[in-house]
């Protein structure tokens, strides 16, 4: 992947064997990448990639104004997110086995006395895990059905620059662990984004007209989405 700067942007270029040339501008930093055809002279690039610099700019401008979470401390006060809710974070030690329990506007979370910062993170995180794993159980055979398709697998993982991905060939999908923190609406947009895929590899206008016809408003959910508050440390 080579190196392209124009101005003060520096972007990575990679040239891959398609027929048009694709611009990216990815959380959190504005890290731009460009995907272009592989017979696409470096002039022409240039050219192109230059007359989308106002676009590329205005994303930029986007993600630096995105809300971020302040580093979690583990302790009692905290605000921590769970499908688009704000929780105070009740740290409770106690012998015993470490669990997460939600109740009202609380997460409480029971630990051993002396229990490490990043050990209580941890144990909130896998209480994440679990938790959109079921959601996303509960909702994508629904939608291989609806649109047509059969993932042969999926799963769950942290993802810096991504809310979801899916490997065309092996028909996998990967969903973002920071979902679980959004309104259940944005993840089954970004879940219904990736079959999709399964059906349109590139985000052209065919792909565009499934998503049209399976989720007619995902533009907005697309929207509300990146106006949610980005974690610490993304």
């Amino acid at each position: 992947m080579a190196l392209l700067q124009i101005g003060m942007i520096e972007m990575q270029l990679d040239r891959k064997p398609i027929k048009n040339l694709y611009i990216k501008v990815l959380p959190p930093d504005g890290r731009v990448c460009v995907s272009a055809p592989r017979m696409m002279t470096d002039t022409a690039i240039r050219m192109a990639v230059i007359s989308r610099i106002p676009w590329i700019k205005k994303q930029q401008n986007n993600l630096a104004r995105q809300p971020r979470q302040s580093d979690r401390e583990m302790v009692s006060g905290e605000c921590h997110y769970l499908w688009g809710k704000q929780y105070r974070l009740n740290v409770i030690e106690r012998g015993g086995r470490h669990e997460v329990k939600i109740e009202r506007e609380e997460i409480n979370l029971y630990v051993n006395p002396g229990t490490l910062v990043e050990n209580k993170a941890l144990v909130l995180t896998e209480y994440y895990r679990v938790d959109l794993k079921t959601r996303i159980e509960m909702s994508i055979s629904h939608w291989q059905d609806k649109i047509g398709v059969t993932a042969n697998g999926w799963g769950v993982k942290k993802m810096k620059t991504r809310w979801g991905s899916c490997n065309i060939g092996a028909k996998r999908i990967w969903l973002n662990l920071e979902l679980v923190k959004k309104p259940p609406e944005c993840l089954e947009y970004v879940l219904v984004h990736e079959l999709v895929h399964l059906l349109e590899r590139r985000h052209n206008k065919r792909f565009k007209a499934y998503m049209d016809k399976y989720l007619p408003d995902w533009r907005e959910r697309r929207e509300r989405l990146n106006r949610m508050p980005l974690a610490a440390g993304l």
